[in-house]
């Protein structure tokens, strides 16, 4: 590695915390996530943005909720991931933030935005997966944990396929592996940690479950804003097998998106893409021999393309 030595000032920094063995299914140990992929449009953008850059991304993920996407959108989406072999994970479109209530546009309520408000909403959650599904998607986004565990038994049940991935959004980030481990043994098949985390508190978290981490190495304002790229190597020795999301600091928020928003959708996830090339070349210079997913790899939930 390319890198200043000097012992005054302990340079090159060397932490102590143990790298991870944990690897995904391919014996990758990380994968590109973009998230905030609303649209198929949306979608094609970061297809062309990582070609432009020679970036592999290994999923995307989406805010506004399948329920905003006719089902043409949804099979388009479909189509591009089952093409491309990346995951499409959609986000359950019914939430608290969204719906009649005003508690969780109150400051005390907003941490409760992703939940699922009574019984009507939990079926209309349940409903947008299962829309989804029938058009070919199969990952998605849980923000409540009562909706996590319906949709494991209906899995179960064979009610819905057993490649689905069910991913626990950044808005019910466990904040402590005892945390990690409960939502791990409820049926996330991988989970997003808060963006915060240190090096130790990564290797905490890592300890307690072999799922997937996701981490976002650039957050958005809302998530606290963090911007961390240059870490990456890092950050994948300590919690593979790691999702390696990229959000996008100072960039307007899209939720729900439009026709309104779609420009400036496009242009954010663009702006993703470049920092993830940013961020593989802070990788290759450090040395690292981390490996990355290729597309269709073992272990994605990828889409099928419907009949």
């Amino acid at each position: 590695m390319p890198t200043l030595v000097n012992q005054t000032y302990r340079l090159p920094y060397r932490h102590d915390v143990p790298p991870s063995p944990g690897r995904f299914p391919d014996g990758a140990s990380f994968r590109i996530e973009i998230p905030s992929v609303e649209n198929p449009s949306v979608f094609e953008a970061v297809l062309s943005a990582a070609a432009t850059h020679g970036v592999v991304v290994n999923r995307v993920s989406q805010g506004s909720g399948a329920m905003l996407l006719t089902t043409s959108e949804l099979r388009d989406m479909a189509a591009l991931g089952a093409e491309n072999g990346v995951e499409v994970s959609l986000f359950v479109g019914p939430r608290e933030s969204f719906d009649v209530g005003a508690n969780a546009r109150t400051p005390e309520g907003a941490g409760r935005g992703g939940q699922l408000r009574g019984v009507r909403q939990l079926m209309y959650g349940v409903e947008d997966v299962v829309r989804a599904v029938d058009a070919g998607i199969r990952s998605f986004l849980i923000a409540d944990i009562g909706l996590l565990v319906a949709l494991r038994d209906l899995q179960r049940a064979g009610d819905l396929p057993d490649e689905c991935v069910w991913k626990v959004s950044v808005s019910l980030a466990p904040s402590n592996p005892a945390a990690l481990r409960v939502l791990a043994d409820l049926g996330a098949s991988t989970v997003n940690v808060p963006s915060d985390l240190t090096y130790p508190d990564l290797a905490d978290m890592r300890a307690v479950t072999d799922l997937p981490l996701d981490l976002y190495l650039e957050s958005s304002d809302a998530l606290g804003g963090v911007v961390r790229g240059h870490e990456i190597a890092d950050l994948v020795a300590i919690g593979a097998p790691l999702y390696a999301k990229f959000g996008l600091r100072n960039a307007k928020d899209v939720y729900p998106c439009g026709e309104q928003l779609l420009d400036v959708a496009v242009r954010n996830v663009r702006a993703k893409v470049h920092r993830a090339a940013v961020a593989l070349e802070w990788l290759a210079r450090s040395g690292s021999e981390a490996v990355q997913s290729k597309p269709h790899a073992a272990g994605l939930g990828l889409p099928r393309r419907a009949a």
